[in-house]
């Protein structure tokens, strides 16, 4: 089974940044679709941004221009930058990788903003 290890979360002032890792167990087929999920305090899991074969990428609207995500295949790692970050960017981040027969989940990340 894929195991999905997150990293780089942490506490920032609003207006920071923060670099989020997630680094898999075994290689991952470019073609994967791996992306980045987050659960806030009392609400339900959202979509942050996912990136499929290449460059391809979807973001959340409340992230567009301020969040990056990106991958290496080369070493099984998927990025998500976070630019400018406000109290509402603050929930546990997961990593996610669209494997077979199902999804695979990281244990995920928190990440606070302190305003």
């Amino acid at each position: 089974q894929l195991q999905l290890v997150e990293s780089g979360g942490g506490l920032v002032q609003a207006g920071g940044s923060l670099r989020l890792s997630c680094t898999a167990s075994r290689t991952i087929l470019s073609s994967t679709v791996m992306g980045w999920y987050r659960q806030a305090p009392g609400k339900q899991r959202e979509l942050v941004a996912t990136i499929s074969r290449g460059s391809n990428t979807n973001y959340a609207d409340s992230v567009k221009g301020r969040f990056t995500i990106s991958r290496d295949n080369r070493k099984n790692t998927v990025y998500l930058q976070m630019n400018a970050l406000n109290a509402e960017d603050t929930a546990v981040y997961y990593c996610t990788a669209d494997t077979v027969p199902r999804t695979s989940w990281g244990q995920g990340t928190q990440v606070t903003v302190s305003s």
